[in-house]
């Protein structure tokens, strides 16, 4: 593992050269802004965007602090930045329908083909032990397995950390459950590597363990989880409108619909640079791929840039897949140079 961070490194260094602001590119592209959002898998994308736009389209590219509401809002409203990599739409969803009906945004693609996946998880493990954890009845049935950390009489839920917008559906459907029935309460994680030590530490020790998660995520590459069947099936409608709203009179149980996660852009940047569009229409991961791939990138503690070369240096069949032989050769002759 040594040597591999040692290279990873140097790596980093040449990349930081790539990666520096570039100058004025073809007249055609002109600067272009990429959302990198605030978790690995789309942090990876933006820095991958970047680089073949900038090596392969001759764009200015540089990338912005993004998530999902502010830079959803802002390219609505201010037209920048010009693309959203992975942009989680379910929580935008009235908004980003508006944006696209005006004219202002358009939709280029799936950024994971099929779908980000939430749920409730419990160790598999633990359902190798007893298979009714992998339902809500089970893991109701044994919520004393499940201790919570400050109060040694009630069972820990951990949460969704505060102010993300998965708190407020995972808030209404412990509720739908009537979670705290079973005499759980909602530890709130204080943040997403908090939540992810949490499962972490669970895992290593083989305790139990019951929350909110979703995929695609590097923990979720080198830990097996099991999502925990509700018994109700998806009502998508009751998902959309009333579990995802902050206002949500009477929840009901439904497991979570795979949520749409998109590119989206600004119709002045599609406009602008339509071969550069036609990339990003086609650029699309799996789950599957995500969740290894991240799993490397914790592993090897590699930022998006690193991951972004290193994607391009290893999987030449998938990404030449999406652009031109003429964009493919400019990509290869820009690695070949660090």
């Amino acid at each position: 593992m040594i040597h591999v961070k040692s290279m990873l490194a140097a790596l980093a260094a040449v990349i930081g050269l790539s990666f520096a602001p570039a100058p004025a590119h073809a007249q055609g592209c002109g600067s272009v802004t990429i959302a990198d959002m605030n978790w690995s898998s789309a942090t990876f994308m933006a820095a991958l965007d970047r680089f073949i736009l900038d090596h392969g389209y001759g764009c200015d590219a540089s990338v912005v602090p993004g998530d999902t509401m502010p830079t959803g809002t802002s390219m609505m409203e201010k037209g920048e930045p010009d693309v959203a990599p992975e942009l989680w739409s379910n929580s935008f969803k009235e908004a980003l329908d508006a944006g696209v009906k005006e004219g202002r945004l358009l939709i280029a693609g799936k950024s994971l083909s099929d779908g980000g996946e939430e749920g409730f998880w419990v160790p598999k493990y633990l359902v190798d032990k007893d298979p009714s954890l992998a339902t809500i009845k089970g893991v109701m049935a044994n919520a004393a397995m499940f201790k919570h950390p400050e109060d040694p009489k009630s069972s820990a839920f951990m949460g969704c950390p505060a102010g993300w917008n998965c708190q407020i559906s995972a808030g209404h459907l412990f509720d739908a459950l009537a979670l705290e029935d079973s005499g759980f309460q909602i530890v709130d994680p204080g943040s997403g590597a908090g939540l992810a030590g949490a499962i972490e530490k669970a895992y290593n020790r083989e305790e139990p363990w019951f929350g909110y998660y979703w995929a695609p995520t590097a923990l979720l590459g080198r830990f097996e989880m099991v999502k925990v069947d509700f018994g109700s099936g998806v009502d998508l409608e009751h998902f959309q409108d009333c579990i995802t709203q902050k206002e949500c009179e009477n929840p009901k149980a439904t497991m979570y619909p795979p949520s749409p996660v998109q590119t989206v852009v600004t119709s002045g940047f599609a406009k602008r640079v339509p071969e550069a569009f036609a990339y990003l229409q086609s650029r699309s991961f799996t789950n599957a791929f995500m969740n290894k791939f991240l799993a490397w990138m914790d592993e090897n503690q590699a930022d998006g840039e690193t991951a972004a070369v290193h994607f391009l240096q290893t999987e030449e069949e998938v990404w030449t897949a999406w652009v031109s032989a003429e964009v493919a050769a400019k990509v290869r002759a820009s690695i070949a140079n660090m």
